[in-house]
C-alpha cells in the first residue's frame, strides 16, 4: 500500500482501486491504531483511531481531498504535503 504522507506519527495510505473498493478512502495508520477515512465525506467510517488522531486526518483531507480523489480516480499515487 503506497505512502501518501506521514505527520505527527499518522502514517496515510492508499491501495491501487483495482484491489480496493467503492467508496473512494484513505487508510490512517497511528501506532497500533487504523482509521479509514470516506475521502467524500472526510469521516471515518472504520477502525479505532483516537479522537485527536481523527481531527487531525480529517484536517489533513479537507486540504488534500481534491488531489486524493484525483489518485483514486487515476490510479497514480503521488507523495502529498503533510499537516503542518
Amino acid at each position: 500500500m503506497p505512502e501518501i504522507t506521514r505527520f505527527y506519527g499518522i502514517i496515510i495510505k492508499m491501495f491501487f482501486k483495482p484491489k480496493e473498493h467503492e467508496p473512494s478512502h484513505i487508510h490512517a495508520i497511528y501506532g497500533e491504531y487504523i482509521g479509514i477515512f470516506d475521502i467524500n465525506t472526510l469521516q471515518m467510517t472504520d477502525g479505532d483511531l483516537p479522537l485527536k488522531a481523527q481531527k487531525l486526518v480529517e484536517e489533513w483531507l479537507t486540504t488534500n481531498q481534491m488531489e486524493l480523489l484525483k489518485m483514486w480516480k487515476t490510479q497514480v499515487i503521488k507523495k502529498l504535503p503533510p499537516l503542518e
